[in-house]
């Protein structure tokens, strides 16, 4: 009885953290809500290519990391080469800003890999994994092992997923809403977010050598 109890209270506070991670805006919020005009289910493509950048990192640290303290100079190499790459992703927004996907196949394809690119170049996001998240998995195996484990990355992940889902379709539906200006205006917030967090990064990552 106490286990069961124990992997409720658990299985609680994973979705507690989860979801206070994912209601804070961020990059990923950004880029849902550029992409949600376009298609409905844009915020659940978004999030699987969250996942495929995710699973492969909560399963390398549970695995190889977990037993390992993370050295200073991986986190500033990770704040540095992130920091760089939302520098580089919000210009490309900028310039793609006109720029108008009339494919299906096309929107389908590019929400996907912006969920890749966009998780794959939060520095924030990886150094989080590497810190605080190494720290849940170490908990999710000491206390319930590789199924414990397997249950966390799983909540966790549906936690992003319903959230990116739900953004994306009230964006959809609302449409009618969304004149050129409201189009330029979103275009531009995703290219503040961009390059507001890459300058966090980059200068956090400098401030630590």
């Amino acid at each position: 009885m106490d286990y069961i109890t124990n992997f409720y209270v658990f299985l609680g506070s994973v979705m507690l953290i989860s979801l206070s991670g994912v209601l804070m805006p961020g990059p990923l919020f950004a880029v849902t809500l550029k992409k949600a005009a376009k298609s409905k289910i844009s915020g659940a493509l978004i999030a699987v290519g969250h996942g495929i950048v995710e699973f492969p990192l909560m399963f390398l640290i549970f695995f190889l990391l977990s037993q390992f303290e993370v050295p200073s100079t991986v986190q500033v190499a990770v704040g540095l080469v992130g920091g760089l790459l939302m520098f580089f992703m919000g210009l490309q927004t900028f310039r793609n800003r006109n720029k108008h996907e009339d494919s299906a196949v096309s929107l389908k394809r590019d929400s996907v890999l912006a969920g890749v690119w966009t998780t794959a170049a939060n520095a924030g996001f990886i150094l989080w994994w590497l810190t605080i998240g190494t720290t849940l998995i170490l908990n999710a195996k000491l206390l319930f092992g590789l199924v414990g484990f397997s249950v966390f990355a799983g909540v966790h992940w549906l936690c992003d997923f319903s959230w990116y889902t739900v953004v994306a379709l009230l964006i959809f539906r609302s449409q009618r809403f969304w004149t050129e200006r409201v189009h330029l205006a979103i275009t531009l917030f995703c290219v503040a977010v961009f390059v507001c967090f890459g300058a966090y990064f980059f200068i956090n990552a400098l401030a630590s050598l």
